[in-house]
């Protein structure tokens, strides 16, 4: 990670919410607090000021959203606060909104994935360092259905991919692994999905991030 992470969990399940807090632990990494509510969490990290926050999807009162939502409004307080979600099903919408500002440092897990302790803790480092992390079950999901968004139909099967690779939150580098082709390669499929997707070098924004946004809003809209 760029900085020592300090984290607050925010689980409802005191197994799973003590589990979380005994693995990072473990692994010499601060949790400032645990919480089993949305309301507790939002008071831990007024108080604790961490850099990364854990939320379970589904929390008191309804087990809807609740951890979604609390987890917005801890970014609106804490404007860049890292923010990983995890949850027992594949649920799109949350993503837009914690990523619509163009600042990245979100991730999607499903819960099955903190049993796969390497995946995790990696997924957690690629967060906190500013990235993105999306579960890859959940990428290949999205993938799956029908969409007819004009501009992510310009791009070719091969950018889809690399979009899709993109939004597991990988590197160039990782992506050239996984595809068994040049960094070069990645790097020139990267310019053109920028430019299909309209996204100048010169925006404010991460045009990486942006990019998966653009396309996690196109998989909310077919869910619809």
């Amino acid at each position: 990670m760029d900085s020592d992470p300090r984290i607050v969990i925010a689980e409802d399940d005191p197994l799973l919410r003590e589990g979380l807090a005994l693995l990072l632990r473990a692994e010499s990494i601060e949790v400032v607090a645990t919480a089993g509510t949305p309301e507790a969490a939002l008071a831990a990290i007024d108080e604790h000021k961490p850099n990364v926050a854990i939320f379970d999807v589904r929390m008191p009162p309804t087990h809807t959203d609740e951890g979604i939502r609390a987890a917005v409004e801890a970014r609106r307080r804490q404007p860049g606060l890292a923010i990983l979600v995890l949850s027992a099903y594949v649920e799109q919408s949350f993503a837009t909104e914690l990523l619509s500002d163009g600042v990245g440092r979100v991730g999607y897990l499903l819960k099955e994935r903190v049993g796969r302790v390497e995946e995790f803790l990696d997924a957690l480092h690629r967060v906190a360092a500013g990235g993105t992390a999306i579960d890859t079950e959940i990428v290949a999901q999205l993938f799956t259905r029908s969409h007819r968004d004009a501009r992510l139909e310009r791009l070719t099967p091969r950018e889809r991919h690399v979009l899709a690779l993109m939004a597991e939150g990988l590197g160039n580098s990782a992506i050239a692994k996984r595809l068994v082709v040049t960094e070069g390669a990645v790097h020139k499929h990267i310019r053109s999905i920028f430019a299909k997707l309209d996204l100048s070098p010169t925006d404010h924004v991460d045009r990486r991030v942006t990019a998966v946004l653009r396309y996690l809003e196109g998989a909310t809209a077919r869910a619809r």
